[in-house]
């Protein structure tokens, strides 16, 4: 990409987000038009639909050049949202950072289980109380304090960095006042609390890749994500274990557990769970992939 502008041979938008594009597909990476659509975006500072509305527009030098340092980025599959600072998750828009997990659509799916589930109780404008083990970005946390205005959660994670990340997104939403942010692994930040929590829902979206799993994940998860939160030991249990194990000791009787997990732990993970007796009404939830993703279990 030369930054030549002439009459004849101006970088448009319409030329830019071709040549982009183009290039993105021979770097092999996913939803190349998407991701070339995106960077642009965000380089001329408009929407996405400026760039179809007016497509003749020739872009500036320091455009050009913060476009080719994105995209030489980008080309070496450093993830988009990282690149942009932002990534969307149930409607919303969220930070992130290379110290927090990108979100994906199959986390969705704790959140539509938990309002459906909440909905069919007639107890979405309820006082409730949420744990969310784990939080990263606070996108779990967040988007069920947004959905459920009289709730109120504790998002716990191991990392503070993350956790700050978290705060931004919490006061970005309006709904900073409703969650309490706690540093520590697991259940430990719940113990020093004083009286034990009983929440009416947990939920988690804990690191479960196992050591065989971790081979193949793609490049641009396994180079730039935090690598503490996505591998989880040799069967990629080491944290699932322990939060099903405890989880029942912070929700209350006819409360709900929700944990995110590989598609090839289900079976394991519903050995773990029928241990603890303390566990009613198991199964395995299909994200938007029919793939079985999480989780779900209630207090007996």
């Amino acid at each position: 990409m030369n930054t030549r502008d002439t009459s004849t041979d101006a970088w448009t938008t319409r030329r830019l987000l071709a040549w982009t594009a183009d290039y993105f597909t021979r770097r092999d990476l996913d939803s190349p038009r998407l991701s070339a659509e995106l960077l642009l975006a965000c380089v001329l500072g408009c929407e996405r639909l400026r760039l179809y509305t007016d497509p003749d527009r020739p872009a500036a030098a320091d455009e050009l050049a913060r476009l080719r340092s994105l995209v030489e980025r980008a080309g070496r599959h450093e993830p988009i949202q990282y690149l942009l600072g932002e990534a969307w998750f149930f409607g919303r828009p969220f930070m992130v950072t290379p110290d927090t997990l990108i979100p994906r659509p199959s986390s969705e799916t704790i959140i539509e289980e938990a309002l459906q589930h909440f909905r069919s109780q007639s107890r979405l404008n309820d006082p409730l109380t949420i744990i969310d083990i784990g939080t990263g970005s606070g996108i779990l946390a967040i988007s069920l304090a947004a959905a459920l205005p009289e709730a109120s959660v504790i998002a716990t994670d191991i990392s503070a960095v993350a956790l700050e990340v978290a705060q931004r997104n919490a006061a970005r939403h309006g709904v900073a006042d409703r969650i309490d942010f706690a540093t520590g692994s697991l259940f430990e930040p719940l113990a020093h609390r004083g009286p034990p929590v009983r929440a009416d829902l947990l939920t988690s979206n804990p690191p479960y890749i196992s050591d065989a799993e971790w081979a193949q994940v793609a490049r641009n998860v396994r180079d730039y994500e935090p690598t503490t939160a996505l591998r989880a030991g040799p069967d990629g249990l080491n944290l699932l274990r322990p939060l099903i194990a405890g989880a029942h000791t912070h929700v209350r009787p006819g409360g709900r557990i929700l944990l995110e997990i590989a598609a090839s732990q289900a079976a394991a993970v519903e050995a773990l769970a029928a241990r603890n007796q303390a566990l009613a009404a198991v199964r395995i939830l299909k994200d938007h992939e029919s793939l079985p993703r999480v989780l779900a279990a209630e207090v007996a």
